[in-house]
């Protein structure tokens, strides 16, 4: 691999502390290109794999002056809170190379009014929508329109923003407890109530330098609760790749219709647009239709994309962050299959006890092509405690998808902390030959 200089053994800092950063941090310590990594806040498995820096404050400002003093050569931002209060602008200020959009970019994911009305704009194909802030003309909306209908807080909401309403009654009360406060805070005090979109979702998350896009494999992630996707919406239980519904026509008409149009609409409305694009896409059977953006790496789509990317991470994502993504080969994937399960503490979403020993670490850590990443973890003395909702991603490669699923699932069989709850079900539509449901 040619290169020069500093950057053939590169010091990188991941901003984040979940699973998705987790994933990354394990990939980038792979690269002979890396040096060292640095993970903040991190967790209890991040600490295990790169060094955790001890900061007087969390801001931006704080993990700047730390990446200049570092010699921090590239950073790569997972939470999208920081992306949103502008965590690359102050970076790109110090001349910092960093992956990620601006603050501007970021309300393509901070803001469902904001995409919708660009989406809108520029005719890339969406559900139909209105915005409200009050009650009453929210019901009297809903009233008209029937059920089932989606609702959805305009702010950053921890992927606990979206109420999917079977009958009028349930829209009613989530656009009441969301306008109110009381669901999501602030991020609920505009709402975005949209038509019910039948069909698959998908993940499909792509890298753009400004100038090249360059989209991943596809996956899926399995956002409710419960099995059978039931009960309320989580930031991810678990997700699969590949997606068998998603063929390669398909994959560059999601590039043709959406990715590139929304890139040149950003570009058309003076914001350049760099790092990673997440679309949430719905297979209707109009074709795909974006359910919602990202402005980052998914999680927990992250952990079940890491696994098979056989391209060093760093090389690309600092491609990334100098826009130079056009000089690199295509990215090569593992043809294998990989599922990832959430082990979450028990009433996540919702209220949830944490400090539990977690036991059988060891022994899963010990199975081949079974990947552990920490999500919501710390350590108490010697011990690996829980910390969180979603405490610990398991993936598994496989040679198709059940054999992948089979793996991640004796995996975490052999895991244990009290109030441990997983979805005995990641994967069932793909197993289910892919058809729309």
């Amino acid at each position: 691999m040619a290169d020069t200089g500093a950057k053939s053994r590169m010091q990188v800092l991941v901003v984040g502390s979940g699973g998705r950063e987790h994933a990354i941090t394990l990939k980038l310590v792979q690269s002979p290109k890396v040096d060292a990594v640095w993970c903040y806040p991190g967790n209890a498995g991040m600490a295990q794999a790169a060094r955790i820096p001890k900061l007087d404050s969390s801001d931006a400002n704080t993990l700047a002056e730390f990446a200049e003093g570092q010699g921090i050569d590239l950073t790569i931002v997972g939470p999208e809170g920081y992306l949103a209060e502008g965590i690359v602008d102050v970076f790109r200020s110090r001349g910092l190379c960093i992956v990620g959009p601006s603050q501007s970019a970021a309300r393509i994911e901070s803001s469902k009014v904001f995409a919708k009305g660009l989406m809108e704009k520029y005719g890339i194909p969406t559900a139909a929508y209105r915005v409200f802030s009050e009650y009453q003309e929210a019901k009297g909306y809903i009233e008209e329109m029937g059920a089932p209908i989606v609702i959805k807080a305009d702010g950053l909401a921890a992927g606990k923003g979206v109420v999917v309403a079977e009958d009028v009654e349930t829209a009613l009360e989530a656009v009441r407890v969301t306008l109110s406060g009381q669901r999501v805070g602030e991020a609920g005090r505009r709402i975005v109530v949209e038509e019910f979109m039948e069909g698959q979702e998908v993940s499909i998350l792509a890298l753009y330098d400004g100038k090249t896009c360059v989209p991943l494999v596809p996956s899926q992630d399995h956002k409710a609760v419960g099995d059978g996707d039931q009960g309320p919406n989580t930031g991810g239980m678990g997700a699969y790749s590949p997606v068998p519904v998603v063929d390669e026509a398909l994959q560059r008409e999601i590039c043709q219709s959406i990715l590139l149009p929304t890139l040149e609409a950003l570009h058309k409305e003076g914001v350049t647009y760099t790092g990673v694009l997440y679309a949430g896409l719905m297979l209707t059977k109009a074709g795909p239709k974006v359910v919602e953006f990202n402005c980052r790496f998914g999680d927990p789509e992250t952990q079940a994309l890491m696994p098979r990317l056989r391209t060093d991470l760093a090389e690309v994502l600092l491609a990334v962050g100098e826009g130079r993504l056009a000089s690199l080969p295509p990215l090569e994937w593992d043809p294998r299959a990989c599922v990832s399960v959430i082990a979450a503490s028990q009433g996540y979403p919702g209220p949830h006890d944490t400090g539990f020993p977690i036991v059988g670490l060891d022994a899963v850590e010990k199975m081949d092509d079974v990947f552990v990443y920490h999500g919501a973890t710390a350590l108490r003395g010697d011990e690996i405690v829980t910390a969180g909702g979603r405490v610990l991603s398991i993936s598994a490669l496989g040679d198709d998808i059940q054999g992948a699923r089979d793996r991640a699932y004796e995996a975490i069989a052999k895991l244990d902390f009290e109030n441990m709850y997983y979805r005995k079900d990641i994967a069932w539509r793909a197993l289910d030959q892919g058809k729309v449901d």
